[in-house]
């Protein structure tokens, strides 16, 4: 039986990404954007599933981001995940990877015991890849990163394939440890139809204290009862759940600023073609070095 977390990010739809969305701060307001799910991290949580076809177990999804994320949150449940939690908090609003790793590390350390965290490589709209293995050194853990294969888990030892320069190897790792996947590692796993009509009710905290907010009959505290009894209540985990120190979240807690976004739109201007002869590919290579491209 194995135990899996997997890391899930609801990502700004990078195709309507304008400098317009920028803040003064320096950071991007989401909330001006449609918002989907990281596709690498659906990936990441396709392999935790087929681990738990093939070993047994249980899958957690995890989200750390404003109240709407839930909404990828219940694809996750819709895919398979068993479980999941919303890691949310005003405080934590504009944080980089530092102060993201370190609430996402004590959520895990929350959540419960684990054998693998899963995470997709990258997200779209930070590009950074260093997310998951900043938590995986904050949880005190190895990690494999830019993995495309899971070949076995045996004794508590993981074996694993994932890509480097030029290739790829086969690396093994004791458990816990962490896994960040590649966008191609496996094809994602359509909704199944049963699990939405099972989960496309379930609420967060958030969300049922918005329902009770707007109806005098209801009561936060029957609303939680129930909906955990049915199995489709989504925790809710804020800075004071997990004991955070405030001075590493948000952005008090992140050195990396965003300077600015730029819309950057490639086009067919001044293309060239290049004859197949040692003499095309000679003045190729000359016009690549006198520009600072090679050399």
């Amino acid at each position: 039986m194995i135990s899996s977390i997997v890391l899930v990010k609801q990502v700004p739809d990078t195709a309507n990404i304008t400098g317009n969305v920028m803040q003064e701060d320096g950071t991007v307001n989401r909330a001006k954007l449609p918002a989907v799910l990281n596709h690498e991290d659906r990936v990441a949580l396709e392999l935790a599933l087929q681990v738990k076809d093939q070993y047994g177990g249980a899958v957690a999804a995890v989200s750390m981001g404003p109240p709407r994320a839930s909404d990828i949150l219940r694809e996750c449940l819709y895919m398979g995940a068993d479980s999941a939690y919303l890691v949310t908090d005003r405080k934590f609003a504009g944080a980089d990877t530092l102060a993201t790793s370190y609430v996402l590390s004590e959520a895990i350390r929350k959540i419960g015991p684990f054998d693998l965290v899963f995470a997709g490589r990258q997200a779209i709209d930070g590009d950074t890849a260093q997310v998951g293995p900043q938590t995986a050194e904050k949880l005190g853990i190895p990690q494999i990163t830019y993995v495309d294969a899971i070949l076995g888990v045996k004794n508590r030892v993981l074996t694993a394939r994932h890509r480097i320069d030029g290739g790829s190897e086969v690396v093994t790792c004791k458990l816990p440890a962490l896994l960040t996947v590649l966008k191609d590692a496996a094809e994602p796993r359509p909704f199944k139809a049963r699990r939405v009509m099972a989960f496309k009710g379930a609420k967060s905290l958030l969300e049922l204290e918005k329902m009770a907010e707007g109806n005098s009959l209801l009561y936060i505290d029957k609303l939680v009862h129930e909906f955990q009894s049915r199995s489709m209540f989504i925790p809710t985990l804020t800075m004071d759940d997990l004991q955070l120190d405030p001075a590493r979240c948000g952005v008090q807690g992140s050195p990396t600023k965003v300077y600015k976004v730029e819309s950057v739109v490639l086009t067919s201007d001044g293309r060239q073609s290049v004859p197949p002869t040692k003499e095309g590919l000679g003045s190729l290579i000359d016009q690549l070095l006198a520009d600072h491209i090679l050399g």
